[in-house]
């Protein structure tokens, strides 16, 4: 209700017609502080429902999460193009895009909170975060709670909902390749990689064999994000350095204009990133894998996936720990 709502004059020419008239404007003030308290309480609704108004599957997340109207998302920001801040501190990437266009689907929004890549499952079992979306590979071990070194378990494991597929890359200083091709060719030479990472697994993994060969073992120099890698790299303080094939790929783009970085030999154990949500979170992690068939469906997941250039990633539907 406004200052400006109409306000109908009338005569008082007998005691009567006072009184009749008085009745009627307490009878219509009454009706109009009526409408107003509806309205306003109308407002509320409205407001508290607008995230949810034109969301299509609002009705399949946990209550709430409905009621806070977001999801929190642990994210190591510092993987482009995946998930990276932009010259204004703006957090954009295939991941954020894809989180948004599934927001549209829940009706809530998506907030990325950063942390190390391999503190988010840690800060996904304490609660910190509602899922986890950080190019990370769906694995059996990650799935079971398993160290992937020891073979220990170290918690309850995770749920995947698996949005992407993508294989690691080696990559060098541009001109200067060290006559790498393969993992094999990396026995005696340092790598730089992210901890915590597939690329760090697989250097473990193939030193293991180097060392057997007698082919002196690779020397591995792992960093809390993928930038700090490439800067070691870029600096010549590593031979080469490993990474998911669209981060390499975008790196040799974009690093020094295009004229730091090449990529070497085919990407190797191609697999699915997942969105990893708690085990005991089923209700959200159905929700995320309907709203995720649903942008598939409609075109917005090929649109955000053409615009970073990675169609080769793309899935054609959304799955629930396929990975291996």
């Amino acid at each position: 209700m406004t200052a400006s709502t109409t306000r109908r004059p009338f005569t008082a020419r007998t005691r009567t017609s006072r009184l009749t008239a008085v009745g009627a404007i307490a009878v219509a003030g009454a009706l109009m502080l009526t409408g107003c308290g509806d309205q306003t309480e109308g407002a509320k609704q409205k407001e508290k429902g607008d995230a949810t108004s034109a969301a299509p599957l609002a009705a399949k997340l946990p209550q709430a999460i409905r009621d806070k109207g977001e999801i929190k998302v642990g994210s190591d920001i510092a993987y482009a193009p995946v998930e990276f801040k932009d010259a204004s501190g703006k957090v954009v990437g295939i991941d954020p895009d894809i989180a948004d266009a599934l927001g549209k689907q829940l009706g809530v929004k998506f907030v990325f909170e950063n942390g190390t890549f391999d503190t988010l499952l840690t800060g996904l079992r304490s609660k910190r975060y509602d899922m986890a979306m950080s190019a990370m590979t769906d694995t059996k071990d990650r799935q079971n709670g398993v160290d992937s070194e020891t073979g220990k378990k170290v918690g309850e494991g995770v749920d995947f909902v698996d949005y992407f597929t993508a294989g690691v890359s080696i990559y060098t200083k541009k001109g200067d390749d060290k006559g790498i091709r393969t993992w094999a060719d990396l026995c005696g030479k340092k790598l730089v990689v992210q901890r915590g990472t597939v690329s760090e697994d697989l250097a473990k993994a193939e030193t293991a064999k180097c060392v057997k060969a007698k082919k002196g073992k690779i020397t591995i120099e792992a960093f809390d994000n993928d930038q700090q890698a490439q800067t070691r790299l870029r600096a010549g303080g590593a031979d080469a350095g490993s990474s998911d094939f669209p981060v390499a790929a975008y790196a040799v783009k974009t690093s020094g204009g295009g004229k730091d970085f090449q990529i070497v030999g085919e990407q190797v154990e191609a697999a699915p990133y997942g969105i990893a949500v708690a085990k005991n979170s089923a209700q959200l992690r159905d929700a995320l894998q309907a709203a995720l068939d649903a942008i598939i469906k409609n075109g917005e997941y090929e649109k955000i996936i053409s615009k970073w250039g990675v169609q080769a990633g793309a899935v054609t539907e959304a799955k629930i720990n396929g990975g291996s």
